[in-house]
């Protein structure tokens, strides 16, 4: 029997090692960072929201019609400022309905105190939930988008209307949410209506009179001891007493009367308690217990009747999370110049994209740079010097596809997407102790498992593949790997050192050849040469020789090391020979192959009027002629 991993429908699959290698959730130098793609996106109010839009970066949608709907959402959100601002406000008022849902459906097999205040608990925030369906409701009136219109339509359910009264029947209306443990724990004891259970009513009468006592004796200590003492309250100690002891007042443990024992310090109050107060909070507890296991008596009636509706609670949840994203994306769109990508069947174009992450570290705006791909131009090998900006190129690419089929706007001047079904990388230089594997075998491993998945509908970038073993032993793993690729219609981009691998060009016409430029100035002062990066991606292979050795100038290396590696480099370099010329025959093809690939592409995605269609055939014709014309030249 053969067991073959799925993931979820109509997703795009990211393995676990390209989620790592692009940051998607996790810094790599340092966890605990916000500097990720979740991090630039996540304005999320609600634990589900955010829940979901991890989910989503992981595995973003790959159905064209949910993408669509998703923008719409986005966009009417960052144009409707009043929409934003009233969806924000109710959205973050929302619990983690999920969770919230999760222990009402739950039935304890023994009825403890423990089980008993959390149903009375789980009571009041499930009553909070639904005081927030009907805001919710109207916040989403006005919105025009199709997905809003869906989740409005969804909070019309009368089960929401039918749970709400029955809960009013039984739980006082004043009964809120409220943050501390003091407020929630008379929220919990008075929760039920008086007249419903007299023993609750009598039980209630005592906790009152215990927690009446213990004011009183507060006062009257901070009346005899002339103190300005206060009364406190937590899980551990119950109710005790506080004083302040700032720079102002000389309260020290030592200068407080005897009755008062306990006695710790946390910053610059005073803690401490009497024996006379923890018998009353023995009192006080021992009344309370009682009173939640009658009130739980009549809770867990009122949640049996409840959970026959508790179906339309999952719609809510579902509603809440994708709002909550939605309206985290709006927030991220309007900090930043961020456009609404489009989708095509064949074509992936980028003018002036950004690298998100780096935008919004970064004090100065990062070089934009434009990305172009499709099925007649799918393979691009991209070479440049060391720090020239491959690698972050690389991942800007992935990390504005992922971005697009997520839903959200991506920071560029345009940009159109081919959806793909699979994101591969290879990236990064480390070894593996624990599976006993070098930089070169893990290396094969990610290689071999890209090979051995890559489709049609891939996008994949490799960066530096083949560094870890010999030159010419990368250089020819390099090239197999690549032709192996070139069966395939997935968008590949290649950055390599390799300069033979710019070969690929002349052999096969879906290859194009990129580089990032450098400028070299000349210092008269100590006769050196300097290297300045553009990051600029331009078309070609890099020209420049030996540019790691005038990286390696820059670093604290001896004078006469550099020196020999100068002499060294240039020496071997004039051993190599030139690269053969290109046949005419080739070349003829490769102009062919370009022109019939335009016109595909243009069959498939064109919106122009018929105007513009036939000066745009014409300027493919000219084209063409000029081409053919250069080539018999």
């Amino acid at each position: 029997m053969s067991l073959i991993f799925s993931g979820c429908e109509n997703t795009t699959m990211i393995d676990a090692t390209t989620a790592v290698n692009l940051e998607l959730l996790q810094n790599v130098r340092d966890p605990k960072s916000e500097h990720t793609l979740y991090g630039v996106l996540n304005y999320t109010k609600t634990i589900g929201g955010a829940r979901l839009l991890r989910a989503s970066i992981l595995q973003p949608s790959c159905d064209k019609g949910t993408i669509a709907m998703r923008q719409e959402a986005v966009s009417e959100l960052t144009e409707k400022e009043d929409v934003f601002d009233s969806i924000q406000t109710v959205i973050a008022r929302f619990l983690d309905v999920d969770h919230i849902l999760s222990v009402c459906v739950q039935i304890p097999k023994k009825e403890t105190l423990k089980t008993a205040e959390a149903n009375i608990n789980n009571l009041i925030l499930l009553k909070h939930i639904l005081e927030l369906v009907d805001p919710l409701r109207n916040a989403l009136s006005n919105c025009e988008n199709r997905l809003m219109k869906h989740f409005y339509k969804s909070l019309e359910d009368g089960r929401y209307a039918l749970m709400k009264a029955r809960i009013a029947s039984i739980i006082h209306d004043d009964t809120k949410y409220q943050k501390g443990m003091l407020h929630m724990r008379t929220q919990k004891c008075f929760a039920v209506k008086g007249s419903i259970n007299g023993l609750l009513d009598i039980g209630r009468g005592t906790y009152g009179g215990i927690i009446e006592d213990i004011n009183t004796l507060a006062n009257q200590w901070a009346e005899e001891y002339n103190l300005p003492i206060v009364t406190s309250y937590n899980s551990t100690r119950g109710f005790f007493l506080q004083l302040n002891c700032g720079p102002k007042q000389n309260f020290s443990k030592e200068s407080l009367p005897e009755i008062f024992i306990k006695v710790t310090k946390a910053k610059n109050t005073l803690c401490f308690t009497t024996t006379e107060l923890i018998r009353l909070n023995n009192r006080a507890k021992e009344a309370l217990d009682e009173i939640y296991l009658v009130t739980n008596i009549v809770v867990t009636e009122l949640l049996g009747d409840l959970r026959n509706h508790f179906g339309c609670l999952y719609k809510l949840s579902e509603a809440v999370a994708m709002i909550d994203m939605l309206q985290s994306f709006a927030h991220a769109c309007t900090l930043s110049n961020y456009v609404k990508p489009d989708f095509t069947k064949d074509t992936l174009a980028i003018k002036q994209g950004r690298h998100p992450i780096l935008e919004k570290i970064s004090t100065d705006m990062p070089i934009p740079n434009n990305t172009y791909a499709t099925e007649d131009s799918n393979f691009n090998i991209i070479t440049g010097a060391n720090m020239s900006g491959k690698s972050t190129y690389l991942r800007q690419i992935v990390l504005l596809q992922i971005m697009a089929q997520i839903g959200c706007f991506v920071p560029a001047e345009y940009a159109s997407f081919r959806i793909t079904d699979q994101i591969f990388s290879r990236i990064g230089s480390d070894d593996d102790i624990e599976s006993n594997s070098s930089t070169f075998m893990l290396e094969m491993k990610e290689v071999n498992y890209i090979i051995q998945n890559v489709s049609h509908r891939s996008l994949l970038i490799m960066d530096e593949l083949g560094r870890g073993t010999s030159q010419e032993e990368g250089v020819g793993i390099c090239h197999a790997v690549c032709e192996y690729l070139l069966r395939f219609k997935a968008f590949v981009f290649f950055a390599t050192h390799f300069k033979d691998l710019g070969q690929l060009e002349s052999l096969y016409p879906n290859v194009q050849n990129y580089c990032f430029m450098i400028h070299k100035t000349f210092n008269e002062e100590d006769q050196s040469e300097k290297v300045v990066y553009t990051h600029v991606l331009t078309k070609g292979q890099n020209k420049e020789e030996h540019y790691g050795i005038r990286l390696a100038e820059l670093s604290t290396l001896p004078r006469d090391v550099i020196q020999k590696a100068k002499s060294l480099a240039s020496s071997i370099s004039s051993k190599k020979g030139r690269q053969p010329e290109v046949d005419k025959e080739t070349k003829e093809k490769r102009i062919i192959f370009k022109l019939s690939g335009r016109l595909v592409q243009l069959s498939r995605n064109s919106k122009l009027n018929k105007e513009d269609l036939k000066s745009y055939l014409k300027s493919l014709k000219m084209q063409y002629r000029t081409d053919t014309k250069s080539l018999e030249e």
